[in-house]
C-alpha cells in the first residue's frame, strides 16, 4: 500500500522511513505511539483553488491553516478544503493518508516555516502507516514555498 510513496521518494532521492502505526484517536496519542512531539507530526492538507486546481499546505500538528496568510501568499481571494472525494481525485490518496510524495499530481507545496530544520512524521499514503522525513530535504526536493501559513492551536476551555 505504501509502495507508491516509497518509489516516489526514491525517484527524488528522498530518504524516508515508513513505520506501521496503530490507529490513534488524537494528535497526542499518535505522537506518543510514534515517540515524538505532537508538533513533529505534519498534516498534508489539500487546498482547492477557485479554478479547480489544488495545492498542498504542510502544517504541524496542533496548528491550523491561517487562511488570510495562505491566500495572500498564493495571491488569491478564495481557497477551501475540498470534499473527501475531490481530495482523493486530486492526489490519489484518501483523507488521513495524504502525503505530497507520490501524489497523482505534483501540486505546488507550501510549508509552514515552523517545520524547517526538523525531522517530521506525516501520512504515508495508506491507513496505519506514518513516514518520517527530513523537512528540509522534502521542501528542497519539491521546491516548496516556505512561509508562516499557520495559526497556533486554540486552547481548549
Amino acid at each position: 500500500m505504501t509502495s507508491r510513496v516509497v518509489e516516489a521518494a526514491a525517484e527524488r532521492g528522498l530518504d524516508i522511513e515508513v513505520r506501521e502505526r496503530p490507529e490513534a484517536r488524537s494528535l497526542n496519542e499518535a505522537a506518543a505511539l510514534l515517540g515524538i512531539a505532537p508538533s513533529d507530526i505534519v498534516k498534508t492538507l489539500v487546498v482547492k483553488r477557485s479554478d479547480d486546481t489544488y495545492l498542498f499546505a504542510l502544517v504541524p500538528g496542533g496548528r491550523s491553516i491561517s487562511w488570510p496568510k495562505l491566500r495572500a501568499l498564493v495571491g488569491v481571494n478564495k481557497l477551501r478544503l475540498p470534499e473527501p472525494e475531490l481530495a482523493l481525485a486530486a492526489t490519489g490518496y484518501e483523507r488521513g493518508t495524504i502525503v505530497p510524495i507520490g501524489s497523482s499530481t505534483d501540486w505546488p507545496m507550501y510549508a509552514d516555516s515552523s517545520i524547517v530544520g526538523r525531522r517530521i512524521a506525516m501520512g504515508a499514503g495508506a491507513h496505519g502507516y506514518s513516514l518520517f522525513v527530513d523537512a528540509d530535504a522534502l521542501i528542497s526536493s519539491y521546491g516548496a514555498t516556505v512561509a508562516d501559513i499557520s495559526e497556533p492551536e486554540k486552547p481548549r476551555s
